[in-house]
């Protein structure tokens, strides 16, 4: 199960372009191979019984050749032996007549031997052997060596007549090989053999020297016994030996690395022709080399085509991923190209359509967050009715002083400058000065409410008393730190310098200070009921009005050891504000 988990996580890994390769590979090869298959097998048994008939058929052929070439040997003997002009003369000559009258009947003997072998082209040397004696007379051409009829390869016999060779003629005017007979004459009291040899040109055509022959194909004589009488490959068919075939009814059949054939003549003897077998398989090893060839020109082209494939399909595909790429990147260039393939040209246009829809709807959505930024600091502003606010607290005022209350009157005018200055207008622009002035009111406020005693220490550079600022961005910090632990003998430092195009701002106290989870806490909980101190707006107000006014280009940092204090530290680029709509 694991393996087979494995092997379909592979495959579920292909690639796509991997993918189309091989299926179109499969779907073009897989025909012709099965064809090629096919084609083989069928070609292959068409070619081989083509060469196995034309093989057989020559041998039929051979073997007519060789039972006419016999058949008129046979013929003639019939004459010689049984004619009664010549056995008439045998007669005549063993009868003991005058010299005169033998050579005369001599010579009557071999003119009528001459006419019956001139009639005849195809029987060569004739003379007659007398076993007894194992002598030879009146032969018509001559003999070479001494003759011995017993040495020759018999391939069948018959009471009066046998068949023999082939083998090397007797004529000593030819040095080929023929084939012979032997038939006893009729002749009563006398024991005379009549011998006569095929022609020079008889089978000159079936057994003429290896080195004269066109092919390969050899030849092979097997008596009525099957034994090898005659074999032109002697080596792998020897003489005198067993011809292999399994079942003498065969007509063919392989044995060692020749394949044969048989045709049994009349008189029981066979002929065989054996063939190499790499010749008989050349003709299909050449269709087989051809078929290969043309199966690789068919593979190159449909790799070709396959590959082909490829560009058309995998590159539009490799076209529509860097689109979607390009889906995070608003400043994108917008591409133009196409496929020239009508269908994926269509889809390119529906994704760069779909994109430029996509960061419509997301600068959209990015300038509501933006709205809905200044709103809710504009609904922090006007959360108080600052027109019946400040007309109330100027009434205590007037109150307070027509009553001789000093404090409370120093304190209700304190908190009608500071509400007039946090609750201005929308739009009015304030600067570092104007935000001073407030915290010093705010600072008053304070140190009448609180039962300890702090000092308050403001090191502005003048440099930075003009400078824009969000309004109600210091008190929430120093209301911070009075919340979080100055007691009496604390003191708050606030501190404003240039460094280059970065306003720095900071508030540092000696309190209890805090852990830094706590600092964690301020800078990254924005719930509703976070860091609310004083007026209950707090470190959440002021990353807001930052991040509205400046984007990411501010920033506030809290240091804090317990027991030692806390340091905020805000830096504010003075040339790069992106203010929506005022402060």
């Amino acid at each position: 199960m694991k393996l087979t988990d494995r092997i379909l996580r592979r495959l579920k890994n292909i690639t796509f372009k991997n993918r189309i390769i091989f299926i179109f590979l499969i779907s073009s090869l897989a025909p012709f191979i099965c064809l090629g298959f096919i084609s083989f097998y069928t070609i292959d048994s068409i070619i081989g019984n083509k060469v196995e008939s034309a093989l057989q058929s020559n041998l039929k052929q051979d073997l007519m050749t060789l039972e006419n070439a016999l058949s008129n040997m046979s013929h003639v003997s019939q004459q010689l032996a049984y004619g009664v002009g010549t056995n008439r003369l045998f007669e005549q000559l063993a009868a003991g007549q005058e010299p005169y009258e033998r050579l005369r009947l001599t010579n009557e003997l071999r003119s009528e031997l001459n006419i019956i072998t001139f009639s005849n082209p195809n029987v060569g040397l004739v003379l007659y052997y007398y076993p007894d004696k194992q002598t030879y007379q009146y032969e018509n051409f001559r003999v070479r060596g001494s003759f011995e009829p017993d040495s020759l390869p018999v391939l069948s016999t018959y009471p009066e007549i046998t068949y023999f060779g082939p083998h090397t003629s007797y004529n000593g005017s030819i040095n080929q090989y023929v084939f012979s007979i032997m038939r006893k004459v009729n002749l009563p009291d006398q024991n005379v053999y009549l011998y006569i040899e095929s022609g020079r040109n008889a089978l000159k055509s079936l057994f003429a020297p290896q080195n004269q022959k066109d092919s390969s194909r050899r030849l092979l004589l097997l008596n009525d016994d099957g034994e090898i009488a005659f074999s032109e490959v002697p080596d792998k068919f020897p003489v005198s030996t067993m011809f292999p075939g399994e079942n003498p009814e065969m007509t063919s059949g392989y044995s060692g690395k020749y394949f044969w054939n048989r045709e049994t003549s009349n008189q029981g003897w066979s002929i065989v022709s054996v063939l190499p077998e790499h010749e008989l398989k050349q003709e299909r090893n050449r269709w087989l080399i051809q078929i290969t060839g043309i199966f690789l020109i068919f593979l190159l082209v449909t790799v070709l085509m396959a590959w082909v494939l490829w560009k058309m399909v995998y590159r539009p595909l490799d076209k529509f991923h860097r689109e979607i790429k390009s889906l995070i990147h608003s400043d994108a260039t917008v591409q133009t190209e196409q496929t020239f393939i009508p269908e994926f040209d269509y889809l390119l246009y529906q994704t760069r359509s779909m994109k430029g829809k996509i960061w419509a709807l997301y600068n959209e959505i990015e300038q509501k967050e933006k709205r809905r930024a200044d709103l809710e600091v504009e609904k922090l502003l006007y959360q108080i009715n600052p027109h019946f606010l400040m007309n109330t607290l100027d009434t205590v005022h007037w109150l307070a002083l027509m009553n001789g209350q000093t404090e409370i009157d120093k304190l209700v005018l304190s908190l009608n400058k500071l509400l007039y200055y946090n609750l201005g207008k929308m739009g009015e622009v304030s600067t570092i000065g104007d935000e001073i002035e407030a915290l010093r009111e705010y600072l008053q406020l304070q140190q009448i409410r609180y039962d300890f005693q702090f000092d308050v220490d403001l090191d502005i550079d003048e440099q930075c008393l003009a400078l824009p600022s969000p309004r109600f961005l210091l008190q929430p910090l120093v209301e911070n730190a009075l919340y979080h632990g100055v007691s009496d003998d604390g003191y708050i430092n606030v501190s404003a310098r240039l460094q280059g195009d970065v306003l720095v701002i900071v508030i540092q106290d000696n309190g209890e200070g805090m852990t830094p989870e706590k600092i964690a806490s301020l800078l990254h909980d924005d719930s509703k009921e976070s860091h609310k101190v004083g007026m209950g707006i707090g470190m959440k107000y002021v990353k807001r009005i930052l991040r509205a006014n400046y984007g990411d280009s501010a920033g506030l940092f809290i240091k804090s050891d317990l027991g030692k204090g806390t340091v905020v530290t805000l830096r504010l680029p003075i040339n790069g504000r992106e203010q929506n709509g005022g402060d």
